[in-house]
């Protein structure tokens, strides 16, 4: 019975430190000055598209630093709008702290290939597919040049510059995609001085393993200069057009 009462008593104790806690929070005078900002970028060790510099320069910008600004006077919610404008930011969260500071927390929207296209388009595809206008950044992301509109970008090329982006080696190793007027694919590697002539988009798991284990085999004991052509237009074969001799 006692060891009841007791249980009793911490909870009671619990739950009026609680009531407490929460009405001094709500409580707090709207004229208290802002005392800072508390700002975290998700995922900034992963990637650096947004640094905290680029906000706190928005900010200003806008002339929306709450800093000594009464907490009656600070919108959050604009804050919020401003800085999803920013063509690196996915989405913005701001609010006020019980320490007097607005927390600021930004996620990064994450290119995966950038668009060059004949038309004169110029943009980047993110991690979901969406077009990311960003003039003036540079990224280290293959590049998609040729006959892109953005339909293709946003379906074909999406596919392909994930599957780069989620596989280590030959995200180092192709550095642009070229799109014929045909839709087909030509890539430039890195490493060699020859052209990959993929074919139509798709299977790209089966013919990137095929060339992988052609690389393993094959241009390791030739060379990687050998050819000026291979093609793994066909998941059965490989076809290889050799350099004309000077």
């Amino acid at each position: 019975m006692k060891r009841k009462i007791l249980i009793l008593i911490v909870l009671l104790l619990a739950s009026a430190y609680l009531v407490v806690a929460v009405t001094v929070f709500n409580d707090a005078p709207a004229t208290r000055e802002c005392e800072g900002i508390e700002l975290t970028i998700k995922d900034s060790i992963d990637n650096g598209f947004v640094t905290p510099a680029d906000i706190q320069q928005l900010i200003k910008k806008k002339k929306l630093l709450p800093i000594k600004k009464q907490q009656q006077d600070i919108d959050v919610r604009q804050l919020e709008e401003i800085l999803d404008e920013h063509p690196f930011v996915k989405k913005a969260e701001c609010y006020l702290t019980s320490g007097g500071k607005v927390a600021i927390d930004i996620y990064q929207r994450i290119p995966i290939l950038r668009v060059m296209s004949s038309n004169g388009d110029d943009y980047f595809v993110d991690s979901e597919g969406k077009i990311m206008s960003a003039p003036g950044h540079s990224v280290h992301v293959v590049v998609a040049t040729g006959s892109i509109d953005r339909s293709f970008a946003q379906d074909q090329l999406y596919e392909l510059g994930t599957y780069l982006h989620t596989d280590r080696f030959w995200e180092s190793q192709i550095e642009q995609i070229h799109v014929t007027p045909q839709k087909e694919l030509e890539l430039v590697p890195r490493v060699g001085s020859h052209i990959i002539f993929f074919g139509k988009p798709g299977d790209y798991s089966e013919k990137f393993a095929k060339l992988q284990t052609f690389y393993k085999k094959a241009l390791n004991q030739v060379g990687w200069n050998k050819y000026s052509r291979i093609s793994i237009e066909f998941t059965n074969q490989i076809i290889c057009t050799k350099k004309e001799k000077n």
